[in-house]
């Protein structure tokens, strides 16, 4: 997991929206701050993936105080991004994290945990987000049979559009990393 102090540009931007804030927030995160902040790859990123705020009328003066073009990105060229759509298992709240803990007043962060941040990342599928999901997948050593019971049970069932598609780059996902850990272990 990611080391205690939040690096640079990070922790001073979001101590400029912490400073701003008259009252508790909490921002839920996914995508490659998540992953890189928390899981530890080693990739850039430029945004902070929000899918939840709290409170919910929150949303907008966070956007204006941290939002892409505010004085705090224009500064640390590093911004939130409010997430209006994002595709993730439908009880994945009982399992966030919160992460960085302590080190804002009233900030609090929260990223999902590595099985439903995977799942997170499947409706996309572009390669940087098949870089992200390997690197959760061995990284936190995940039980493949328990990726593909949350998938079937929690977010397939709420999928929109072309299901047969996210079943396919699912089975897919789960044979390239069944096919790398038989190869790993000899057999």
């Amino acid at each position: 997991m990611a080391s205690e102090r939040m690096p640079e540009p990070w922790f001073s931007f979001l101590s400029g929206i912490d400073r701003a804030a008259t009252a508790p927030i909490s921002l839920q995160c996914i995508g490659g701050f998540a992953v890189s902040l928390y899981y530890g790859i080693s990739r850039p990123t430029g945004d902070i993936d929000v899918i939840e705020v709290t409170p919910t009328e929150a949303k907008p003066w966070l956007f204006r105080t941290g939002g892409e073009g505010s004085a705090l990105h224009k500064k640390h060229k590093v911004y939130v991004q409010i997430v209006t759509v994002a595709t993730v298992p439908y009880c994945y709240e009982e399992r966030v994290i919160e992460v960085f803990k302590d080190q804002f007043q009233r900030l609090r962060l929260f990223v999902l945990d590595p099985y439903d941040l995977v799942l997170s990342k499947l409706t996309r599928n572009i390669e940087v987000d098949v870089e992200d999901v390997k690197h959760l997948v061995r990284s936190q050593k995940l039980h493949l049979p328990l990726l593909e019971a949350r998938y079937n049970e929690e977010l397939r069932p709420y999928v929109t559009g072309p299901v047969d598609r996210h079943d396919l780059t699912m089975q897919l996902w789960l044979a390239a990393f069944r096919e790398e850990r038989a190869a790993q272990s000899g057999g």
